[in-house]
């Protein structure tokens, strides 16, 4: 299992220094625990609907790289033992950097769908997101959505 971790991470590696992000270190353990690790709101995503796609991948490992140059430690339980406003902001760098390169390889309907997504789960529905963070939520949406009439 970790071993096919692996060599989706490397993979995902190399698509995000194809738009400009460097990833740091990101072990498969530490995915993997992040990915089964406890979470403090409803998520449908398995890992491996992750390790499915390319552009899960690409957010997920955004994700751990955010958090882990914010000094946190991943692990199983770095999200319910981070502040809220840390995860959040992780996320919203992952959610724009998934979307740029979804862009960069002219998908879309990968950008539409998410771009949904993101505008139902996170900026109509979400009562963990810290108020502070609700603009940059907003911003995200406004600044991919100009693409894109319907969404």
């Amino acid at each position: 299992m970790l071993s096919g971790i692996e060599s989706k991470i490397e993979a995902t590696v190399k698509a995000l220094q194809s738009i400009g992000y460097v990833a740091g270190e990101v072990s498969a353990q530490e995915f993997y625990d992040y990915m089964t690790g406890e979470i403090f709101s409803e998520d449908p995503t398995t890992l491996d609907d992750v390790l499915g796609s390319e552009y899960l991948m690409v957010h997920e490992l955004v994700e751990i790289n955010e958090l882990k140059k914010m000094g946190r430690i991943i692990n199983k339980r770095v999200i319910v033992d981070s502040p809220r406003a840390v995860i959040y902001d992780a996320h919203f760098t992952a959610m724009e950097t998934e979307l740029n390169y979804a862009l960069h390889k002219k998908d879309y309907f990968w950008v539409k769908m998410r771009l949904r997504h993101h505008k139902e789960s996170i900026l109509d529905d979400d009562p963990n997101l810290p108020e502070e963070l609700r603009p940059r939520a907003g911003a995200i949406f406004e600044k991919f959505r100009g693409q894109y009439k319907g969404i």
